[in-house]
């Protein structure tokens, strides 16, 4: 209960040992990321275990390749590991994935490269270290110029800011990667790339073809993406800014305001937001971070996201428990000095009629008016708990969950602390409401003289909340049979 924003960490195979996963959820870590694009397989089942074997409320989440493109491996004879450019270089640039890399030709993963890419546009590779101007192009290839020095590696990645790239929003090997989640029941698809809608529905449609709860976060990364924004949060489960490519594809000056305006978007529509890349990139080799960072993190979360996510720092970082254990610290902190006149604003609509809206609203003006000390609910599909997270009260949520992976799908959503309690047929909700409160006193999150708020629902499983309670919990225990609500 010392922070609400959550934290994800990029795990590798090659780090990845049942101690050290565990050093990083005892500091912090609520959700593990695992990148496709370093991994096999074995790889992944081999990180999936030892998350496993640590606890059950640590959420996997797998990221797919998207739409990219990337040069192709360089030819013998190339220097070894780098081919050296020069500003002012002539290279031409090839739609050829099958063919290497040399001195004179740059190829690609994408055929189609040359059709789609523009005279007078620029080819930025390997996140932007390698500067190409496009002077003209025929149809086999593009002639550039080099704009800097720079040394190319194997399979870097290719963007081309402003130029939409006509590639398959799912390729091969992500269909791959995705049954392969289904099948491990991992809890979260963060797709790579997303331009619009139909690139999330793509991906559903596959879920949906085996039955899969698997949650998609579409990952906002060009310009494309960020103009169809409100399409993408209304189709995905929640939004993942990728500060990486998206500052690549798009001018970095641009960044700090779009991501302010997404976070916000995505707390409107009550869909959880993720800010990444670079959060403490200083700590891949440094124990303690640059003070830029830790006001990059503070602003985040002033900014009200609800988790933020760490790449290099644990997955190849020297120092991956502190960088998590920094994160902690930093939120916790930042949580208490935030202003709520800098809040964002929910509105309720009384036109939508969301019973389950309005009481969550409720329920959070109430912790200052009358002293409630923690929101409790039952949850079935966790979407109570979710609108609770999103007005962003200043109490946890406690979200008592019937549905174990509910417990994991809630792990991106501010301010929540998610329990399983497994479900009898042969008791009701009084049961569990009562033994809730009872665990939540011996774990220290409650006392018996607190006041809680308790947000319940009486029609049928998924509805949401139909009625809020608020009582003293002494109250609540001094007479339990005498005691009813709407669902017991």
């Amino acid at each position: 209960m010392d922070k609400k924003t959550k934290i994800i960490a990029t795990i590798s195979d090659r780090h990845c040992d049942v101690p050290f996963i565990k050093q990083l959820f005892e500091n912090g870590m609520n959700v593990v990321r695992i990148n496709t694009a370093h991994l096999d397989a074995s790889g992944m089942d081999k990180i999936i275990n030892n998350v496993r074997s640590v606890s059950k409320e640590i959420a996997l989440l797998i990221d797919t390749k998207g739409p990219e493109v990337r040069t192709t491996t360089l030819g013998e004879g190339m220097g070894g590991e780098h081919l050296e450019i020069k500003t002012g270089d002539q290279i031409k640039i090839y739609g050829r994935p099958n063919q290497v890399t040399t001195a004179q030709e740059i190829c690609v993963s994408y055929p189609n490269f040359v059709t789609d890419v523009t005279v007078g546009t620029h080819v930025l590779i390997d996140d932007g270290l390698i500067d190409l101007l496009v002077k003209s192009k025929d149809d086999e290839c593009l002639l550039c110029e080099s704009q800097n020095d720079a040394l190319l590696g194997n399979r870097k990645s290719v963007n081309v800011p402003g130029v939409s790239i006509n590639l398959p929003s799912v390729t091969e090997r992500d269909k791959k990667n995705i049954l392969f989640a289904i099948d491990r029941k991992v809890d979260f698809i963060a797709h790579s790339f997303v331009r619009s809608k139909q690139d999330v529905l793509d991906i559903l449609n596959i879920l949906k073809m085996y039955n899969s709860p698997i949650k998609v976060i579409a990952k906002i990364e060009n310009q494309e993406g960020v103009n169809n924004i409100d399409e993408i949060i209304d189709t995905a489960y929640g939004i993942m800014i990728a500060r990486g490519d998206l500052g690549i594809e798009i001018p970095e000056e641009k960044i700090p305001g779009i991501q302010r305006i997404v976070i916000r978007k995505c707390v409107v529509a009550k869909k959880p937001v993720i800010v990444a890349t670079q959060m403490l990139q200083s700590m891949i080799q440094n124990p303690r971070p640059t003070r830029a960072e830790v006001t990059d993190i503070a602003n985040a979360i002033f900014y009200r996201t609800d988790a933020l996510m760490l790449s290099g720092e644990t997955a190849e970082g020297k120092y991956a428990v502190q960088a998590v254990h920094t994160m902690a610290k930093i939120a916790a902190e930042s949580e208490k000095t935030k202003l709520k006149d800098n809040d964002i604003r929910i509105p309720y609509r009384y036109e939508d009629k969301d019973i389950a809206s309005f009481l969550a609203k409720q329920a959070v003006e109430s912790i200052d008016a009358l002293d409630i000390k923690a929101l409790v609910t039952d949850s079935r599909t966790g979407k109570t708990a979710r609108y609770l997270a999103a007005y962003r009260g200043d109490k946890p949520v406690l979200a008592i969950c019937y549905d174990e992976p509910l417990i994991r799908q809630l792990a991106l959503s501010y301010g929540v602390i998610p329990f399983y309690q497994e479900k009898h047929k042969d008791e009701d909700t009084r049961h569990y409401f009562f033994a809730a409160l009872k665990m939540l006193i011996e774990n220290g999150y409650l006392h018996f003289n607190d006041k809680v708020a308790y947000l319940s629902g009486g029609n049928s499983e998924g509805s949401g909340a139909t009625f809020l309670e608020i009582n003293a919990i002494d109250s609540i225990f001094a007479d339990q049979k005498a005691y009813l609500l709407p669902n017991f």
